[in-house]
């Protein structure tokens, strides 16, 4: 069926047609590229479109005399910290081979490999924040990791020349959504394939191979050399038992399509059902089944309901409630947020353990993967400590328990603190199996500590915070959530006059029924209420 819809859309052509449709290609490119400064900026996956992109520029580039390739060529491509580690070794090394070869041709080509910021990656993330899988309600990994590094860098650019041209790999076969979005933006366009980028001001995409099916794709890569020296029989080699025909694009925005369906995204995604590129790497190839404990922890993240592995507040510890249609009556249930203490510390091992089997059992060539960084986990560690407050500083211990070396943290200041896991254990013990009292303990402890290192104002804000966040029961805090939210409504009532008698009347009758949890807070610490009976024996 998909390919009876390509070929109506785009009927095939004769080798012959390709070949002079490629020429006009070349011409076009050195069109573009001599015509005034503004310098290309290539994006490049490491897949078959972006390879075929970057092929056509760099043989149109090279035909044109020393002196005119003056304008500088940007190569990028996003290295996301958790691809696909085939892949990924695959990108790192075609870029090194890259950079060699256009020193050697005289290119102005530069390749760069981009990384999202430390605090920005997936595990720090998942695991230090507790941020769960993504999911299509909550696709938190695509910004962070690939719009944010690719948009920098482009503005960067722009920065420092005035504009600049986008060339991507994007084609209308790819999708009917793909189509529809390209052509969108085919009203606005300069001339053939140049589109205006709604989502990055001063910057122009060029697609030259829009129109191209994925069997021409493939005929020119086979039948023309690669030019910076790889073999691009090898890439189709990596396409060969895979499912889907796709490849993960350079994202610049939001309305890119998640690539959890192709053969070149993270080895993590949760946005799909199964990561069917690794598993059939795995299944087809048995130099490969060192892979399998990270298809196990993407396996062991995708699943359909964690609400028992994640806090019952959101991240900055409030209850919140959703309210729900559930065959045809309102539902009103929490919305629970990030992964809990313990579950956090679990995905860490499970990490750890899958990187010290690869590089135990990974062929040579593949045993320098490293899946989780030492910058990660120093801001995982941070983040545990200064904003958790889990002051037992247990990401040392678990990284000796499972690699068997000490962690050495890079952050000058992080082995200098007053409280460790001794302390813990006696708070533990003190709390008796109360997560609560053990969490309020800990931030309260903490946040004195943390203060002392600093201005003491602003100590009892941060102090009352600890008590809004963790000063009731799991069970209270929801009553109080439900309680709350009946509130407003009765207000809202009486603010439209919408039966505001049955209302308020029914809001009372349920207020004198429940005897409403009492908060702690700070004041009430330092300050106790006296009963009726102490005023008197003081009297």
């Amino acid at each position: 069926m998909t390919q009876a819809h390509q070929t109506s859309l785009f009927p095939p052509r004769t080798v012959a047609e390709l070949v002079e449709d490629i020429q006009k290609l070349t011409a076009e490119i050195q069109d573009l590229y001599c015509q005034d400064e503004i310098p290309f900026v290539i994006g490049w996956s490491g897949g078959k479109d972006s390879t075929a992109v970057l092929q056509l520029i760099w043989n149109a580039i090279a035909a044109l005399p020393a002196e005119k390739r003056t304008k500088t060529i940007y190569v990028i491509t996003t290295d996301t910290r958790v691809e696909n580690p085939i892949v990924s070794t695959w990108v790192r090394k075609s870029l090194e081979r890259m950079k060699q070869a256009a020193k050697e041709q005289e290119m102005p080509i530069e390749p760069h490999l981009l990384y999202p910021k430390t605090e920005q990656t997936f595990w720090v993330n998942l695991i230090g924040k507790g941020y769960p899988a993504p999911r299509n309600q909550f696709r938190w990994c695509t910004e962070r990791l690939k719009i944010h590094p690719a948009n920098h860098f482009i503005r960067e650019v722009v920065r420092a020349n005035g504009e600049t041209i986008l060339v991507l790999g994007t084609r209308k076969a790819e999708s009917a959504k793909r189509a529809a979005t390209m052509e969108k933006y085919q009203a606005g366009r300069l001339r053939d394939r140049l589109s205006p980028n709604g989502s990055l001001p001063n910057s122009l995409i060029y697609s030259p191979i829009e129109d191209w099916r994925n069997d021409e794709v493939w005929l020119y890569l086979m039948q023309w050399q690669n030019p910076w020296g790889n073999n691009n029989k090898d890439l189709f080699s990596m396409y060969q038992g895979a499912t889907a025909d796709n490849e993960c694009p350079l994202v610049v925005d939001t309305s890119t399509p998640s690539c959890g369906d192709s053969r070149f995204g993270c080895w993590v995604c949760t946005m799909v059902n199964k990561d069917k590129s690794m598993e059939a790497m795995i299944q087809n190839d048995e130099e490969k089944e060192w892979m399998q404990p990270l298809l196990d922890i993407r396996n062991e993240l995708d699943i359909k309901n964690d609400n028992d592995k994640r806090d019952f507040r959101r991240i900055y510890g409030r209850v919140e409630l959703f309210e729900r249609n559930v065959d045809g009556e309102i539902s009103v249930k929490p919305i629970h947020g990030p992964y809990t203490k313990y579950w956090r510390e679990h995905w860490l091992r499970r990490v750890l353990e899958a990187q010290t089997h690869v590089q135990n059992t990974a062929p040579p060539d593949m045993r320098d993967i490293t899946l989780i960084t030492l910058e990660e986990l120093s801001e995982i560690r941070r983040i545990w400590l200064e904003e958790k407050h889990e002051f037992d500083d247990s990401l040392p211990r678990i990284y000796k328990e499972v690699t068997g070396e000490p962690f050495q943290d890079s952050r000058p200041s992080a082995e200098r603190k007053l409280l460790g896991s001794d302390e813990w254990t006696v708070l533990e013990e003190i709390c008796d199996a109360d997560e609560m009292h053990l969490e309020l303990m800990a931030k309260l402890l903490d946040t004195e500590r943390q203060y002392q290192t600093k201005s003491r104002r602003g100590i009892y804000e941060a102090i009352e915070k600890c008590f809004n966040s963790s000063s009731r029961s799991r069970k209270d805090a929801i009553e109080h959530a439900y309680y709350q939210r009946q509130l407003k409504n009765v207000a809202k009532n009486v603010e439209n006059n919408d039966s505001v008698g049955h209302d308020v009347r029914e809001f009372w009758d349920n207020k004198n029924k429940q005897t409403q949890p009492k908060q702690l807070t700070f004041a009430s610490l330092k300050f106790p209420e006296q009963n009726s009976e102490d005023i008197e024996d003081e009297d």
